[in-house]
C-alpha cells in the first residue's frame, strides 16, 4: 500500500488533531500545518482574522506542495480544495467527554507554562471551548459528516 503523501485530519476541538498531525509528521516525515494558522493572523496581543485573499493563498502555498498534512476543525467552503487535493481524510470522532477532558488539560497545562499555545488561556477561552465542544456535537457534527460523503473512498473514521 503506498503511504498518502496528503492528509487531511477534521474533528473537533479536543479530537486529537494536532497530536495526531505532528505523530503522522514526525513519522512520515510530511511537514504539517494548522488550519488556525491560515485562518487567524497571530499576534502577541490577540489574533486577527486574515481576510479572503490572504486566507486563500497560504493554503493554495500549502497545497501546492508536494506533501502535507494539514488539520483543523474548519469546514467551511474556504478549505473544501483540502477535501478534494487529500490522499486521505481522517475524520476523528472523539467521544465528548474525552474531548471535555482534553480541553481543560490544556488550558492547565498552557495556562501554568507546561506547553506552549497558540493562544493565552483564560476562563472566558476554556469556557468558549466547551460551548464549541458542545456545539460541535450537537449541530456541526452532521454537517460535517454530510460534507465528507463524496470523500467515502478516502476518510478513514477513528473513534477516539
Amino acid at each position: 500500500m503506498v503511504t498518502p503523501k496528503r492528509i487531511h485530519i477534521i474533528g473537533s476541538v479536543g479530537s486529537g488533531k494536532s497530536t495526531l498531525a505532528r505523530k503522522l509528521s514526525s513519522e512520515k516525515g510530511i511537514p504539517y500545518y494548522e488550519l488556525d494558522d491560515v485562518m487567524w493572523r497571530r499576534h502577541p496581543d490577540g489574533d486577527s482574522r486574515n481576510t479572503e485573499a490572504h486566507r486563500s493563498d497560504i493554503l493554495t502555498s500549502i497545497l501546492n506542495r508536494e506533501s502535507w498534512i494539514i488539520e483543523g476543525v474548519h469546514y467551511q467552503e474556504w478549505m473544501y480544495k483540502c477535501l478534494e487535493e487529500a490522499e486521505l481524510i481522517i475524520f476523528l470522532d472523539t467521544p465528548k467527554w474525552k474531548r471535555n477532558y482534553r480541553i481543560l488539560k490544556r488550558y492547565v497545562e498552557e495556562k501554568y507554562g507546561f506547553k506552549k499555545g497558540n493562544y493565552k488561556q483564560t476562563l472566558t477561552m476554556l469556557r468558549k471551548m466547551h460551548g464549541w465542544n458542545r456545539h460541535y456535537e450537537e449541530q456541526e457534527k452532521p454537517i460535517v459528516m454530510r460534507i465528507l460523503e463524496p470523500y467515502q473512498y478516502k476518510v478513514n473514521i477513528q473513534k477516539g
